[in-house]
C-alpha cells in the first residue's frame, strides 16, 4: 500500500521521480555519481561489472546499467540526472541519452524538440482527452 495518493502514476509512459523511486534507486544513483571522479569512470571503464559490484544495487539494476537502458533504469529508480553521469562517461550527450530512451536517432529526436516536442496524443492522464465515440 502506498502512503500517499499519486495521481501522477496515470501518466502513461511516465516514471516520476518521487520519495519513493528516491528509497528504490539509492545506490544506483550514488554509483552513477561517483562516476564524476575521473578515477572512478577508469575503473569503471576497465571493468564494468567488477565495479558494478561494489555497489549494493539489485541485480536487474546492474543488468539496466550494463544495457545501458536507460528506460530500465529509470523504472529501478535512476534519476536522469544521475544517469546523466553514466552517459557522460560513455562520451554521450544528454540529447543522444534522451534520443536512445525514445527509439529514435539522434537527429529525429532533435527534429522533434525542435519542432515543439512530442504530442500531448496519448501523454496524458489515463482516461483524459477526446472520448470514443459511441
Amino acid at each position: 500500500m502506498m502512503a500517499l495518493d499519486k495521481p501522477y502514476l496515470n501518466v502513461p509512459g511516465t516514471t516520476i521521480f518521487d520519495a519513493e523511486q528516491s528509497r528504490k534507486g539509492y545506490h544506483l544513483n550514488q554509483f552513477c555519481m561517483s562516476l564524476m571522479k575521473a578515477a572512478n569512470r577508469e575503473r569503471f571503464r576497465a571493468d564494468e561489472r567488477a565495479y558494478l559490484d561494489e555497489w549494493p544495487m539489485t541485480e536487474e539494476q546492474k543488468q539496466a546499467v550494463l544495457a545501458r537502458d536507460l528506460n530500465r533504469c529509470i523504472e529501478l529508480g535512476g534519476n536522469i540526472y544521475f544517469l546523466a553521469k553514466l552517459g557522460a562517461t560513455d562520451g554521450k550527450s544528454f540529447q543522444q541519452m534522451a534520443a536512445s530512451m525514445t527509439g529514435m536517432t539522434e537527429e529525429q529526436y532533435r527534429d522533434m524538440m525542435i519542432a515543439g516536442g512530442r504530442s500531448i496524443e496519448g501523454n496524458r492522464y489515463v482516461g483524459e482527452g477526446p472520448k470514443e465515440k459511441r
